[in-house]
């Protein structure tokens, strides 16, 4: 199985992005992983949320496929533990998934054609993070996951 991340907007903050890429080759260690940049709009004082939201969504949508299990990292999504989210990306890799997609969207938010192909929504945190640190904070967490599952000490309860 493949997990993907797709997030609007690229990484700008160096120090961020040269993490992220870091624990994303450890992550390809255990599993292939990729992040999939959605393009941030180049104009958006004319626009209104909403249509700014219907332009990320197009993006994304564009980018998944039939077959595809989507979670968004959503605010009102379902929190877990670090063992609790190891636990799901097992018991998807069991269910014989091509790809595992996980999405941060834009600073709106989601579309609501983007909701309605989710299969399941998760929170990071209640507390607000900027998106560059949300990639980072995630992929983190994938790679810890991933020790988990393998019973290496990188996790401590």
């Amino acid at each position: 199985m493949k997990i993907v991340l797709i997030a609007v907007g690229r990484t700008s903050t160096q120090y961020i992005a040269d993490a992220t890429s870091e624990f994303l080759k450890r992550v390809n260690r255990y599993a292939p992983m990729d992040i999939v940049i959605i393009p941030d709009l180049k104009s958006t004082r004319g626009i209104t949320e909403e249509v700014q939201k219907q332009k990320e969504g197009a993006g994304i949508m564009a980018s998944l496929q039939p077959g595809d299990h989507v979670c968004l990292l959503d605010e009102r999504g379902i929190e877990m533990t670090s063992r609790e989210f190891a636990t799901m990306i097992d018991r998807r890799m069991n269910q014989g998934l091509k790809r595992l997609v996980f999405v941060i969207g834009g600073p709106y938010g989601f579309s609501q054609g983007v909701y309605s192909r989710a299969d399941s929504k998760m929170s990071l945190s209640r507390m607000t993070f900027t998106h560059e640190m949300v990639r980072l904070f995630f992929v983190e967490q994938v790679y810890r996951a991933m020790t988990i599952l393998r019973g290496e000490p990188y996790h401590h309860d």
